[in-house]
């Protein structure tokens, strides 16, 4: 079996990236579907997991069943010893100054309600503003617009160009006074766009504003830094991150996080308990309240070590030539239209083919062994700037080939041939 530390990665572009040695460590892949061979093309929504994260989670619940930070047995040492060592994991994997900025959540989604809920209630009043992007996935849409229904505050949107970049003239007007947060994606999971996020924080920290970065779709692709970022908050999700599902990170600056009340009561997130009062836990543990995803964390934590251990930046520059490819090879196809041009792109290739609904086309490639995602993408306000009802989505992981992409154009044809 390949790890993490022996996989053979490209030194720089045009180098060799060993991919069907590595695709032997995620066994979803050697598969069929309608008789034919699994090409995985959905890795936006979810990717698929390697053997050895599968080990890892089987060999917790088979021998370390435990719960933790709560027993003095040997079990439960043992799981606590592995839990908090997938924290540190994660801490190095963001280059975060300290563990206890690391908060074990459920997902991109539950960390940003965390923040929308903890920090947001303690810090937006009535007129405040918050400041969003026009291709922000709902999850990054929808807190912020329950918040500010309760506060009596104003949602601002940074709008996008006909290639899905950020106006960046709108976003430096947008940042006023009234600027409590600004949330934006580092990665956008309809267009592919890589957003500017570091030259955002600099200007929102002029003015005062701290922001938070949707990372769900960037940690999977890119290294990422965030103390060279300097965001003050970073979310991103275990399974789009060869990691389980049910599990995620928000990390947070210690000094934010110390200052936010916590937003689930129960057990672990306190330090004493009595009728007349209680006193919350440290950090992280005041945000972790109840059993966690034990085996979730102690998953994504060897999921971290895998992918750091192919190189973030070698991964990049081989998807990189997978989607340069991928574009070139859609072209060719009649009547397609790529739907996000930007200049900086990740991993996505969405598009519509004049006169088939996406739909239908998801349909038909299914059949093909193609699994792509069709619809919105959890991103409406993105169709609508764009005037189309759904979009395919075809997305790119490291363990994706170009013969995958042939196979993907292929397909199309044939749905061209079907509908005319």
């Amino acid at each position: 079996m390949i790890t993490a530390r022996d996989a053979r990665a490209p030194e720089g572009a045009g180098a060799l990236w060993d991919v069907e040695r590595i695709r032997k460590d995620f066994p979803a892949l050697h598969q069929q579907v309608h008789g034919k061979p699994l090409v995985y093309l959905d890795n936006a929504a979810t990717s698929q997991k390697p053997q050895v994260v599968i080990d890892a989670i089987t060999a917790y619940y088979a021998l370390e069943n435990s719960n933790v930070h709560r027993g003095v047995h040997l079990l439960s040492e043992q799981a606590t010893q592995a839990y908090e060592g997938a924290r540190a994991r994660v801490q190095r994997f963001l280059n975060a100054a300290e563990s206890r900025e690391i908060v074990f959540v459920r997902g991109t989604t539950e960390g940003i309600n965390l923040v929308a809920q903890s920090y947001g209630r303690a810090s937006v009043g009535a007129g405040d503003e918050i400041v969003i992007s026009a291709m922000e996935h709902h999850s990054n849409i929808v807190p912020w617009q329950m918040l500010c229904a309760e506060k009596g505050a104003v949602l601002r949107v940074v709008p996008i160009d006909d290639a899905g970049e950020l106006r960046l003239d709108e976003y430096a007007r947008l940042l006023t006074e009234r600027t409590k947060l600004v949330a934006v994606a580092h990665i956008s999971n309809a267009l592919g766009t890589v957003n500017p996020v570091k030259g955002l924080i600099e200007l929102a920290h002029a003015r005062g504003v701290p922001v938070l970065v949707d990372g769900a779709q960037a940690a999977p692709h890119l290294r990422v830094d965030v103390r060279d970022l300097d965001c003050d908050f970073y979310v991103f999700s275990g399974h789009k991150t060869l990691g389980p599902t049910g599990i995620g990170v928000l990390y947070g600056k210690a000094g934010r996080l110390e200052r936010m009340p916590p937003w689930q009561g129960g057990g672990d997130m306190i330090a004493s308990v009595t009728f007349e009062k209680t006193t919350y836990n440290a950090l992280p543990y005041k945000f972790e309240a109840g059993t966690p995803h034990i085996a979730g964390v102690i998953g994504l934590g060897v999921a971290l070590d895998y992918l750091s251990g192919l190189g973030l930046e070698r991964v990049a520059a081989y998807e990189q030539d997978l989607l340069a490819y991928g574009t070139e090879a859609l072209r060719a196809v009649p009547g397609l239209r790529i739907i996000g041009t930007a200049k900086e792109k990740a991993s996505v290739l969405s598009f519509v083919l004049d006169g088939v609904h996406a739909h239908d086309v998801g349909t038909i490639l299914d059949h093909a062994g193609v699994a792509v995602r069709a619809g919105h993408h959890c991103a409406m306000p993105i169709m609508q700037r764009f005037g189309v009802p759904a979009t395919v989505r075809a997305s790119l992981a490291f363990y994706n080939t170009r013969e995958e992409l042939d196979a993907l154009v292929a397909a199309l044809h044939e749905v061209r041939g079907i509908f005319g």
